[in-house]
């Protein structure tokens, strides 16, 4: 199968120190770092179906055991059933012109299994009425279910017990009178507190589960008769029915589809999102994507010669700017410690202290909680997300790359470049032993790798640099500063380039 920036010879550097190719990164463009898929906090917006589109409330999912109510998978291959149209003669026997009477079964068109494989009665609608198989354990796991509810009760109710007996005595001037609903409840003749239904007594606990000591003796079918494998299940259709986990083909009953979820992903730093898709099931736009790809140039490998322990090879490596706006991109050695994202961390919080320092000396303008609008509520309500510190990165680098004294322009992307042979318009003064060809948002560079000279035969040779380009930003911060914010962001790059060859 051909990948499109893959195989993933090029990796970028994460904020928490791992390696993932640019595909699989997003970039905060608050915080102007990249974010892998462990520094982002993952949330479920929506459940649907993937087969009807039908939305449901998270609430409803969870009572539905996050399963579709309409929907039905094959329990043999786990594929989707669809409805077949069968005749089950005429309506009406006595007239010989009445029509035959339309039956619907499931079928599943990738095995062939069929609910009339299994015995289930065929219906006379399309749309729901399958009859679905009770569990016989169905009453003991609710009094399970329910046994543990009143336990988790219990508990809460005593945390807040004893938190009020820390508060004090009295906590308010209602206190202090005695008026109060405790004690109006005293006067009446009525409890003080209201327990829970299921607090009234002791949790009721279920009847254990004890061994017999006579257990049924084993069909002599087993040791008589060969073992026709095609009428036993497998270990993955005994799982998909956990319930009644069946042993023999002859007892496989469709399983209701398995509901899809849409996710949004939030910076763990910030709690801004960079991965928001629509509400809608039946759209794959996203409202926020903020993908890496969009932002940061692309590095992709075009020729290298071949490597040689303690000589030069030449790699050429082509840059792509996937942004609106100019860049220019410098090259600077490689660090591997965290010291450096540490450092940038602390800027940025020694910034939004000054920000916070200068804006306590402007009084802000009264509002009330009612008047703000739910989102923001929402923001300052939500916990804080647990963030990912900085750690070194692990990734062993032999081999050294010439790091070259002049930048590369970068212009910004144009589709419809692409489309034209009339030459490249931008006059950029490059340089020649640095820059090979370019095009439109796209240039060729040239470095000189050195593989050092322990190296082994046929050991795998990787390189690193810190790319730095101009990043600019077009959120404004303030109403009256409209123009985009550019500052430099640093990434630092792995290139896998193959095979030591020799030294000859």
């Amino acid at each position: 199968m051909a990948h499109i920036v893959g195989p993933p010879v090029v990796k970028y550097a994460c904020t928490c120190g791992l390696l993932k190719p640019i595909s699989t990164l997003y970039f905060c463009r608050y915080c102007c770092q990249l974010r892998c898929g462990f520094c982002v906090c993952h949330e479920v917006d929506s459940h649907f179906c993937g087969k009807c589109c039908e939305n449901l409330p998270s609430s409803e999912a969870r009572l539905k055991k996050n399963r579709c109510g309409n929907c039905y998978i094959c329990p043999s291959c786990q594929q989707e059933l669809s409805t077949r149209i069968g005749s089950k003669g005429p309506a009406n026997p006595e007239d010989p012109k009445s029509a035959p009477k339309k039956m619907y079964y499931l079928s599943c068109l990738y095995c062939r299994w069929s609910s009339r494989d299994v015995g289930m009665p065929d219906q006379s609608a399309a749309t729901g009425g399958w009859p679905d198989r009770e569990n016989v354990h169905a009453n003991r796991l609710q009094e399970i279910i329910e046994m543990y509810r009143a336990v988790v009760l219990a508990e809460k109710q005593q945390k807040e017990k004893d938190k009020k007996k820390q508060r004090g005595k009295y906590l308010s001037y209602t206190d202090r009178t005695g008026v109060t609903a405790a004690a109006l409840r005293k006067r009446i003749g009525l409890p003080a507190d209201i327990q829970h239904s299921l607090l009234k007594g002791k949790p009721k606990e279920p009847e254990p589960a004890l061994a017999k000591e006579e257990v049924e003796d084993l069909p002599e079918e087993l040791l008589t008769k060969p073992i026709n494998l095609m009428e036993v299940t497998t270990i993955d259709q005994r799982l998909l029915q956990p319930d009644l986990q069946p042993t023999t083909v002859d007892m496989l009953f469709p399983v209701h589809k398995q509901l899809s979820i849409k996710r949004s992903l939030r910076c763990r730093s910030c709690e801004h999102n960079v991965s928001k898709p629509e509400y809608n099931p039946n759209s794959v736009k996203f409202k926020i994507q903020l993908f890496t790809y969009y932002h940061v140039p692309e590095i992709r490998i075009v020729t290298v010669e071949p490597l040689r322990a303690g000589r030069s090879s030449e790699l050429i490596i082509k840059f792509t700017n996937p942004t609106q706006h100019q860049t220019t991109i410098t090259f600077l050695p490689l660090d591997l410690s965290s010291e450096v994202i540490e450092d940038s961390y602390k800027k940025e919080e020694t910034a939004e202290s000054l920000l916070a320092a200068l804006s306590l000396t402007e009084k802000p303008p009264l509002v009330s909680l009612s008047s703000q609008p739910s989102s923001l509520l929402s923001l300052s309500s939500r916990q804080p997300s647990i963030t990912i510190k900085p750690r070194d990165i692990v990734q062993e680098v032999n081999a050294d790359v010439g790091i070259p004294s002049s930048k590369v322009i970068l212009p910004p992307r144009d589709d419809a470049a692409e489309y034209d042979d009339s030459g490249d318009t931008h006059n950029i003064q490059d340089d020649p032993k640095l820059v090979v060809w370019r095009k439109s948002n796209k240039a060729f560079v040239k470095l000189l790798v050195t593989p050092k000279e322990t190296l082994e035969l046929n050991a795998e040779v990787v390189v690193g640099f810190t790319m730095q380009h101009i990043y600019t930003n077009t959120i404004s911060t303030t109403v009256e500063n409209k123009e985009p914010d550019k500052r430099n962001h640093n990434v630092r790059v792995f290139l896998t380039l193959g095979n030591l060859v020799g030294s000859e």
